[in-house]
């Protein structure tokens, strides 16, 4: 496992690195090719962004893996992960450290290329023991900026089955992420009117004002359960001219289904009584991509078997509820129980000063391994 993480976190695989996407689909490939069943290479899903000007053009990312075991086994699980990293081809951490702590320092090695290894060896270890298991694998190339080009893919994996497994790191303690909120970008676009700033400013419409507007507007529907984060306004010119644009980004994390409704409600009575207050147009682009997920009866049931099962191999499991999001949001929201970090132990994630857990690699991957077992043989 460690010397999978090792090779694996060598290859950048940042979500815009097509190149290294790639090589790295490749490799996984290779190494899953291991397990029986159907493996493919699916193409992503199109996606867009908003650019600075305004404009909305197509994204590009690499293609997803996805592995079909026993599709016809009557129990079948989900297990997911990311091949992506948030370290762009040119970022300067791109280096391995063994550390004398028994860590190793790294880009991806805990987020999540340590995680990979830990799920391909519990997979070995369920092959090996003979299990009759069904499972599908899914490896994405843009889990770090939303899954919007894999998210469907997820979804219709995620359908059927008793449970699923994702392979975030865990935190260094060993906790687990229990509930966790959902998650919106939007881009909103602001057109209005250039003019001379001092010849003739009442002829202009400066859309500079009307993006601030929109960012206290919305920012004014904060609540305890709802974050709104006006993250960052672009546009404006020259000092002497009315800017006639402006793309205000926005974050929203809501708490649960009501708040994303509050939230959307709010976006639409912003942006109509800004555009007539200011005499712009508004164009809102973005989704709440990640939904809540909440603790459900079912995922109370997955948490309770993998904290017996810690208990049984001498691992204490433990969780507690976190802001951040990922793919198990989406799991979560298709009606299957999911534990969403059951990579290595590790922290510092997104910085360069991540790291791994080396004894992790091998503790984890048992508590996987045998958490699969028991869900074979008795369900949730």
């Amino acid at each position: 496992m460690l010397l999978r993480t090792r090779t694996w976190a060598a290859v950048n695989s940042g979500t815009g690195n097509i190149a290294g996407l790639a090589t790295m689909a490749g490799m996984l490939a290779d190494a899953f090719s291991a397990l029986p069943g159907a493996l493919r290479l699916v193409e992503p899903v199109a996606a867009e962004r908003v650019a600075v000007d305004g404009t909305v053009s197509a994204v590009t990312h690499g293609r997803h893996l996805h592995l079909s075991v026993r599709p016809d086994a009557a129990r079948r699980l989900l297990l997911t992960g990311h091949m992506d990293t948030v370290y762009p081809a040119d970022h300067p951490f791109q280096v391995l450290t063994d550390r004398p702590d028994g860590t190793v320092n790294g880009p991806g090695v805990a987020d999540m290329k340590g995680g990979l290894a830990v799920m391909l060896a519990a997979l070995e270890a369920v092959e090996a023991a003979g299990c009759p298991i069904g499972y599908d694998v899914i490896i994405n190339s843009d889990e770090e900026t939303g899954s919007f080009s894999s998210a469907g893919l997820i979804e219709d994996a995620a359908r059927g089955k008793i449970a699923a497994l994702t392979y975030e790191p865990a935190l260094p303690d060993g906790t687990l992420a229990g509930a966790r909120g959902g998650t919106g970008n939007f881009s909103i676009v602001v057109r209005g009117r250039s003019a001379h700033a001092g010849r003739n400013p009442q002829d202009g419409r400066n859309a500079i004002v009307a993006a601030a507007a929109l960012a206290l507007a919305l920012n004014a529907a904060k609540s305890p359960r709802l974050s709104v984060n006006p993250a960052r306004i672009d546009g404006g010119g020259p000092n002497n001219v009315v800017p006639d644009l402006a793309v205000l980004r926005v974050n929203f994390r809501p708490a649960d289904a009501a708040e994303i409704a509050r939230a959307r409600a709010a976006i639409d009575a912003a942006v109509a009584e800004v555009a007539a207050a200011h005499d712009v147009q508004i164009e809102v682009h973005g989704s709440f991509n990640r939904p809540p997920k909440p603790i459900d009866a079912g995922a109370a049931r997955l948490f309770g078997l993998v904290q017996a099962v810690g208990t049984d191999l001498g691992v204490p499991i433990t969780w507690r509820d976190t802001g951040g999001v990922c793919d198990g949001n989406n799991i979560a929201a298709a009606g299957t129980p999911v534990i969403d970090t059951m990579g290595v132990r590790g922290g510092a994630i997104h910085s360069a000063d991540e790291y791994l857990i080396v004894d992790s690699l091998a503790e984890r991957a048992g508590l996987s391994a045998v958490t699969i077992l028991r869900l074979a043989e008795n369900g949730l």
